[in-house]
């Protein structure tokens, strides 16, 4: 993660050099763009486009939230393996413990209650390992389906406020008594900007939500596997 995150700043650098006597030269430009999208967001009418715009805003917070989430609770499994490696051979469970106790994330609390169990038998500490990493398990796919709620939630308020726009479109026929475009142009405009606003808040919170998903199973990957590693050291610290 962190190699990418550098890739992307030094390439933020490079972009942002090339383009800086642009930005100056577009900066009209840009501020028409804004202009025009608040335009069409007043046009598309406050009732749906603003319950549209909460879910947005509620679905990024829990993206923003959940990211910060998994980001520290990622550790270097082998590191730590290591570590409690390292305390079994010189000082035993309670030093084995006390290195669990200072590191952070899932994997060190999982290893804790395993250790903490050690001295009823590897069987015993292999359970407690299993029953605890469901638990961590839900803590890091906590309020993912809220986030998935948000993505199905957005396209079906647009297409809801689209087939309120070809009514009110219909009714304008009917009391004009007329099809031209004139009558109809209003309701069908504010069909589409609903529409379309909908579908790019679920573009734009699937996205997030395809990487959180991708973080948490490698975190649970990660997790089973520092597992297997913690029994294998207890076996052999049993013998």
């Amino acid at each position: 993660m962190k190699k990418v995150v550098n890739i992307l700043t030094v390439t933020g650098f490079m972009f942002f050099g090339a383009i800086q006597s642009t930005f100056a030269q577009e900066a009209v430009e840009a501020e028409t763009f804004h202009q025009i999208l608040k335009q069409r967001f007043i046009e598309g009418g406050p009732m749906f486009m603003g319950i549209v715009l909460v879910a947005l805003i509620l679905g990024l917070a829990i993206a923003i939230e959940r990211i910060i989430y998994l980001n520290m609770a990622t550790t270097n499994t082998k590191k730590l393996v290591a570590s409690v490696d390292d305390a079994l051979s010189s000082g035993g469970i309670e030093a084995a413990k006390e290195v669990c106790r200072n590191a952070k994330g899932p994997v060190a609390s999982i290893f804790y209650q395993g250790l903490d169990r050690a001295d009823e038998g590897v069987e015993a500490a292999e359970k407690a390992v299993v029953g605890y990493g469901g638990v961590q398990m839900g803590l890091l796919e906590k309020n993912i389906s809220w986030l998935s709620l948000f993505i199905a939630l957005a396209p079906m308020l647009g297409f809801m406020g689209t087939v309120i726009g070809m009514i009110d479109a219909f009714d304008s026929i009917q009391v004009a008594n007329d099809i031209s475009p004139a009558v109809v142009a209003g309701g069908i405009k504010v069909a589409l900007l609903t529409t379309v606003f909908g579908l790019v808040v679920a573009i734009i919170l699937q996205i997030f939500y395809n990487y959180i998903v991708s973080k948490v199973d490698s975190i649970v990957n990660n997790m089973e596997d520092a597992s297997i590693s913690l029994i294998d050291l207890l076996v052999k610290y049993k013998k």
